[in-house]
């Protein structure tokens, strides 16, 4: 299988279906609970916040992936409106909407920097220590790109052992870095049952000609040998899948192309309404139209 290669060239391994957690610190935020969490996959301790409706009964959940703009101190909290842009804080709008949500600091940002100092602006080296990080990855076979899937992962298996958890509910979203973690990691784990993926859905044959930036969790060595960004996606089918672009966004630009050829795979498998594309005028960055239509295709996907 194309997927089962996929993972041989990351070289992804086993996570356990469900992971427990530390809880560090539980702050009341009005209608729902805020956690630092951490959770640990392959000896990589994690901090995260989970977000808990204060509601009875199962509840969907979904996994959001934090963005990169060049502000490495900024990861879950910005996701969960403490910090950054409130444009990129949709953890809170589905934690309100009844969501349970966590959202993870990616390798290299927030309190997984070297120097981490919370969400203070950057330190100078935290640059430097994110190219370090790959290229150690890439001499050591750990790839970047490996452990910020398998970390994604493990957050899906957090999810997965939360008793108010509907397991037939539990999505994943993120925007530009985020994004790419989306549509990656929901290719290889099939407990994702819906995802979309905002700024971030090109190919690489169209960021190389173009002198369009990979982002180093992408730069995965061998990997355009034998695939291409649309060979990911198509291994979501029949699964649920939302690409949100802009026509004036380099990191989404032919987005158009990669989902026209990604729907002949859902089409063959008889789900071509399960893929979706909405594409915005204008350039990279969220807006206000952008992050509703984001909120609401989650919350109605879910129900």
């Amino acid at each position: 299988m194309s997927v089962e290669r996929m993972k041989e060239i990351i070289g992804i391994s086993f996570i356990p279906e469900k992971i427990s957690y530390d809880i560090i610190e539980t702050i009341d935020c009005g209608c729902y609970q805020r956690k630092l969490i951490h959770y640990t996959v392959n000896n990589r301790l994690i901090p995260a916040f989970l977000l808990i409706p204060k509601i009875d009964g199962n509840r969907p959940a979904v996994l959001i992936n934090h963005q990169h703009n060049r502000e490495r101190n900024l990861g879950k909290s910005e996701v969960c409106g403490l910090a950054g842009n409130p444009l990129q804080a949709f953890g809170v709008a589905l934690v309100e909407r009844g969501f349970v949500v966590i959202a993870p600091d990616s390798l290299c940002f927030e309190e997984r920097r070297q120097n981490a100092k919370g969400i203070e602006k950057n330190d100078e080296q935290d640059d430097w220590n994110h190219f370090l990080a790959l290229c150690h990855g890439i001499l050591s076979g750990q790839y970047l790109a490996k452990t910020v899937i398998e970390d994604a992962m493990g957050a899906i298996s957090v999810l997965n052992n939360l008793d108010n958890v509907e397991r037939a509910r539990i999505g994943c979203l993120g925007h530009s870095y985020g994004g790419n973690t989306t549509y990656f990691l929901t290719a290889f784990d099939n407990r994702i049952k819906y995802a979309l993926s905002s700024g971030s859905v090109a190919s690489y044959k169209y960021r190389i000609e173009n002198q369009t930036g990979i982002e180093m969790a992408s730069i995965i060595p061998n990997f355009l040998k034998e695939f291409e960004i649309v060979d990911v996606i198509k291994e979501i089918s029949p699964r649920k899948f939302m690409i949100v672009c802009a026509d004036d966004d380099k990191y989404s630009k032919d987005a158009p192309d990669v989902f026209e050829s990604a729907k002949t795979k859902y089409i063959a498998d008889g789900y071509s309404e399960h893929l979706q594309i909405k594409q915005f005028i204008g350039g990279h960055a969220l807006t206000t139209e952008r992050y509703d239509f984001i909120v609401n295709w989650i919350s109605n996907i879910a129900k």
